[in-house]
């Protein structure tokens, strides 16, 4: 009796062990298919405007006599700014900045005669939403030279810079986009490779990127109105049979 007991169990452990071994089985074959996945990028463009302006203009003015080159720097605001109005640029648009004096004789590196004593600067920063008006203006800007307005100083000959400030309003729909052009493409590799497309295994949304529209070498997106925004997403899908 206990030799058929022990027969019995052994045939129990063994139907057990085939059981478990069909399980792990199973578990590798779900674990590879797991392992089958595609790679692909999906791409996103969308032409924007800017939608601010910010324009730092400085201007100097020369004397030997401090006094009279600081009043032609208040003269020469006054002008400025009634040219900016002119152009639809108010007032509250502007603002006074980087006052600075430099008296030529009290410089110890420099030698023999100079053509003027004090040199004096001011900028005028325009910041405004109105980037049509910012841009007619810059490109009238020799009006001032008219007006006998000595353009000049460090950041003047990069002229205004304009920004895109809208970003998180157009992101959801980009991403959508990106997002479908992957799968587009997925579905494509999945069809040349003879299986389907499965669910997705992971994605990673690249950066945003704010170019410059037409995209000529050197052009810097700053100094442009239009641009493109352009996003990559990558993502990577299941494959099945």
């Amino acid at each position: 009796m206990g030799k058929i007991s022990g027969v019995i169990a052994a045939i129990f452990v063994a139907a057990g062990l085939i059981g478990a071994g069909a399980l792990v089985g199973q578990g590798i074959v779900n674990m590879r298919a797991l392992d089958r996945y595609v790679t692909v990028k999906g791409l996103a463009e969308q032409d924007v405007k800017a939608d601010r302006a910010v324009w730092p203009i400085t201007f100097v003015a020369t004397n030997d006599v401090l006094q009279t080159a600081q009043q032609k720097i208040d003269d020469d605001t006054e002008i400025l700014r009634k040219f900016l109005e002119e152009h639809g640029i108010k007032r509250d648009q502007t603002e006074l900045q980087n006052l600075q004096v430099t008296d030529q004789l009290a410089q110890s590196y420099r030698s023999g005669p100079v053509e003027s004593r004090y040199i004096v600067s001011q900028t005028v920063q325009v910041r405004s939403d109105d980037v049509d008006a910012v841009a007619k203006a810059s490109q009238d800007i020799g009006k001032l030279l008219q007006n006998g307005i000595v353009l000049g100083g460090q950041g003047y000959n990069a002229g205004p810079s304009y920004m895109f400030t809208k970003l998180n309003d157009i992101k959801p729909e980009m991403i959508a986009k990106a997002t479908a052009n992957a799968r587009e493409s997925g579905q494509q590799f999945a069809k040349d490779s003879g299986g389907k497309l499965g669910g997705i295994r992971r994605a990673t949304q690249g950066l945003f990127q704010i170019l410059a529209a037409d995209g000529a070498p050197n052009t810097q997106e700053s100094n442009q109105i239009n641009k493109t925004v352009r996003v990559v997403t990558t993502m990577e899908y299941l494959l099945e049979d």
